[in-house]
C-alpha cells in the first residue's frame, strides 16, 4: 500500500467520522461544524484526485459560503427554535435497516463490478482542465444528470429551508 493510498483512507476515515457526526450531533452549531470538516475531507480527497479547481471551488463555495451561512443562521436563530421533544421516532430501527442494506447492495456491487480493473481515461495535456470540465458538465454522455439532479436537491432544499422557516 502506497503512501498515497493510506493518506486517502485517513481523509476517508475523517471524512467518513464527521459525516456520521453530523446527523447524530444533538447541537446544532455542533452539527454545522463536523459539516465543515466533513466538507474539508472531500475537499482533501479532490486534492488527493489533482482536481484542484474543484477542490479550491469545494472550499469556497460549500465551506466558505454556505457551511458559514448555516452557522450565522441557526446562531440568529437559535432564539426562535425551541426543544420540541425527541429527534428519533419509532421507525429510526427500519432506516437504519434499510441503509445498512443499501450501504451492503452497493458494497456488492461494487465489489463484483470490476472497477478496480478500470483506469481514468488520460486526460491531453494541451487541453486546458478547466475548459474539459465545463464541456463535460453539460455533455449529454458525462456528467448532465447527476449535474441536474444536484441542482434539483438544491431547490428542494431551499424550499424545505423555506417551510421550516414560514411562520404558522
Amino acid at each position: 500500500m502506497s503512501g498515497l493510498e493510506i493518506i486517502f483512507l485517513i481523509v476517508a476515515g475523517v471524512t467518513l467520522l464527521a459525516s456520521l457526526f453530523v446527523v447524530t450531533t444533538p447541537n446544532l452549531v455542533h452539527a454545522a461544524l463536523w459539516l465543515i470538516l466533513a466538507l474539508f475531507g472531500v475537499a482533501a480527497a479532490f486534492v488527493l484526485l489533482n482536481a484542484a479547481f474543484l477542490a479550491v471551488v469545494q472550499v469556497l463555495v460549500y465551506i466558505g459560503a454556505i457551511a458559514v451561512l448555516m452557522i450565522f443562521a441557526i446562531m440568529l436563530t437559535r432564539r426562535v427554535m425551541k426543544d420540541s421533544g425527541p429527534q428519533t421516532n419509532a421507525n429510526w430501527v427500519w432506516a437504519a435497516l434499510l441503509g445498512l442494506l443499501l450501504f451492503a447492495g452497493l458494497t456488492f456491487v461494487l465489489i463484483n463490478s470490476g472497477a478496480e480493473q478500470a483506469s481514468l481515461p488520460a486526460l491531453a495535456l494541451d487541453a486546458d482542465p478547466i475548459a474539459q470540465l465545463g464541456q463535460e458538465l453539460v455533455s449529454p454522455n458525462a456528467y448532465v444528470i447527476p449535474f441536474e439532479l444536484a441542482s434539483v436537491l438544491l431547490l428542494a432544499a431551499m424550499i424545505g429551508a423555506i417551510v421550516v422557516a414560514w411562520k404558522k
